[in-house]
């Protein structure tokens, strides 16, 4: 479980802003100190960047695995349960 894409993303969104667009300053400081003027896509992106690092310490989920909420099929999984319920 590897953050590369997510910090690759966050970096391209920062370097499409204003911040760094405007001679700001680079990468870091505009994410550092100019965090405000930041689009909310880049803003989302340190979130995830953040969570995901932090799930890379977390030894629960080294043992427990991705969360089922966090599986692409969960949803029709659920779906799929309700639906044999109501039946």
């Amino acid at each position: 479980m590897s953050c590369q894409r997510i910090r690759d993303d966050l970096a391209v969104c920062v370097l499409r802003s204003d911040c760094y667009k405007s001679g700001q300053g680079d990468v870091k400081t505009c994410l550092k100190e100019h965090m405000d003027e930041l689009p909310d896509e880049c803003r989302f992106l340190r979130q995830a960047l953040y969570e995901c690092k932090r799930g890379m310490l977390d030894m629960r989920k080294r043992f427990r695995g991705v969360d089922p909420g966090m599986n692409k099929h969960a949803p029709a999984a659920k779906l799929a349960a309700e639906d044999k319920l109501d039946v």
